[in-house]
């Protein structure tokens, strides 16, 4: 399974919460904390079910969020094909 996680520059977010809804894995939710304007700030709430894909990032208007994934794991090295001369 294919991993991530969304870093979130808390003081610009504004909690308009668009990326909660654009999250089909929801992992994303709205926290009790404030940031310096006033407002609550979203949170990876769910590290475990991210997968990257980028949605809250793309819907963002203020583009707070960084999204990370990680490579996908091979199960199995392949060998490598060459061509015949």
């Amino acid at each position: 399974m294919i991993s991530g996680t969304v870093l979130v520059e808390t003081e610009l977010c504004k909690g308009c919460e668009l990326c909660i809804v654009a999250c089909p894995q929801e992992c994303m939710g709205l926290g009790d904390a404030l940031n310096m304007k006033g407002y609550r700030y979203v949170n990876l709430t769910e590290p475990d079910k991210c997968t990257g894909c980028e949605n809250c990032a793309l819907v963002c208007p203020d583009a707070v969020l960084t999204v990370y994934r990680e490579p996908k794991k091979s199960r199995q090295s392949r060998p490598t094909v060459q061509a015949a001369v």
